[in-house]
């Protein structure tokens, strides 16, 4: 699944749909005026944002309503999340063994 969410947070017109759709749902016109591309290339992107969960179509007649869907987002950002905490552990031992090393140097002189 995180594949997915990342490939589709890949290409800013994916996520700038993803940033109007954080402000309430929207029809695929309303979605696509803003980009001079076509309807069907800007369904195109909806579709992988579909298949990787990050939005959900709603079908009303004729007209399709899409809606945010943060729970990827939450999975990517706790993936991150983990590696941000095994970086900032590497810099602090990094650190300790640089301080080490001044105070070291220090006495040596």
């Amino acid at each position: 699944m995180l594949d997915r969410t990342f490939g589709a947070l890949a290409d800013p017109t994916r996520r700038r749909i993803l940033e109007s759709l954080a402000h309430g749902d929207r029809c695929v016109t309303d979605l696509a005026r803003p980009y001079s591309m076509s309807l069907p290339a800007v369904s195109k992107h909806l579709r992988v944002l579909e298949k990787a969960g990050l939005i959900r179509r709603r079908r009303t007649g004729r007209v399709h309503r899409l809606n945010l869907e943060a729970a990827p987002m939450q999975q990517a950002q706790q993936w991150i999340e983990e590696y941000r905490k095994f970086w900032e552990e590497s810099f602090d031992r990094l650190d300790e063994y640089l301080k080490e090393l001044q105070t070291k140097e220090k006495n040596h002189d």
